[in-house]
């Protein structure tokens, strides 16, 4: 899969890549969940039965970032999470378009005149409540006659769920209630937070349950604080273990961003540096202040063997 980041209005240079007529899934696809797999599994298909290629187009940073409103509180899938997912999905080209208050601007007509259609554009996959242009007024009816008919649109139907429409906001808000098995069906994998090995205070070494300290490589959706059986993947290997994602009230006071600290099951390397990943797999209990050390002791073992169960299950 090729990556490739367009500014609006297209210039001569980028309107030529690719040079040749594609398909094109069009939308923010932040989580890729199983909703937006739905709409790019029709590109997919479409590109096979007309022998096209096969593209993305998603943007950023998010819309809601740059305008500073919204329920916007990080991403699902940062855009070098979103890359490879596509990738392995089979997409041939993966186009960036840069969202500044200055493209928040752009009419309908404009975007489609000014980015689709230099794109070369055959057939655009959208999902039901997709939007576009200034304010959103822009739908997935104008793009073809705003496109004069030189552009083909498939509108893909909500995917449900348990009766439910799967959407970014809901596994948003699975997250932040601790419902890590929720997040996980409707993304169709475990939530992931990738990022790199950092030092930290060292105490959980002190006390029998050493953590490896990850600061995270992108804006993620932050999970509610509390502690986790996780998987941890470090390079070919996956390990097990329960991770504390919040600020240690036992040890600190007035620290507001949380730390995402991970004891491994029968691990004992120096691993500091080493780009990871965690996977969260059911949330165990809320983060709370204990009275010292010998009852956070007693309640990290109790949270360990609690991960390890669910693990094997």
């Amino acid at each position: 899969m090729k990556t490739i980041t367009l500014t609006y209005p297209l210039t001569i240079q980028e309107s030529l890549i690719p040079v040749q007529r594609q398909v094109l899934a069009i939308g923010q696809f932040d989580g890729l969940h199983l909703g937006h797999a739905s709409v790019i599994r029709r590109a997919l298909d479409l590109g096979q039965s007309l022998g096209l290629p096969v593209s993305v187009l998603t943007f950023h940073p998010h819309p809601k970032d740059v305008m500073g409103k919204g329920d916007y509180e990080g991403y699902l899938t940062p855009l070098s999470d979103k890359e490879a997912i596509l990738a392995s999905m089979g997409i041939d080209y993966m186009y960036v378009g840069e969202f500044t208050s200055e493209f928040s601007k752009v009419s309908p007509a404009e975007f489609v005149s000014g980015m689709l259609k230099p794109l070369q554009v055959d057939t655009a996959v959208v999902g039901f409540d997709f939007r576009f242009g200034h304010m959103g007024q822009g739908t997935a009816e104008a793009l073809a006659p705003l496109s004069g008919g030189a552009i083909r649109v498939e509108t893909v139907q909500p995917f449900l769920l348990d009766g439910e429409k799967v959407g970014s906001s809901g596994i948003r808000a699975a997250l932040k209630a601790g419902d890590a098995e929720k997040a996980a069906r409707w993304l169709g994998r475990p939530y992931r937070v990738a990022g790199k090995v950092v030092g930290g205070d060292k105490r959980g070494r002190t006390i029998g349950f050493p953590t490896a300290n990850v600061e995270p490589s992108g804006h993620y959706v932050t999970p509610v604080k509390g502690v986790y059986a996780v998987r941890f993947g470090l390079g070919d290997e996956v390990l097990e273990g329960v991770m504390n994602v919040g600020v240690k009230p036992t040890f600190t006071d007035g620290i507001v961003k949380p730390t995402y600290e991970t004891h491994l099951f029968d691990f004992d390397r120096s691993i500091y540096g080493e780009e990871v990943w965690i996977e969260l797999i059911r949330y165990i209990r809320p983060e709370r202040k204990f009275s010292g050390i010998d009852e956070l002791v007693a309640q990290i073992a109790k949270d360990a063997e609690q991960a390890r169960s669910i693990l094997r299950s």
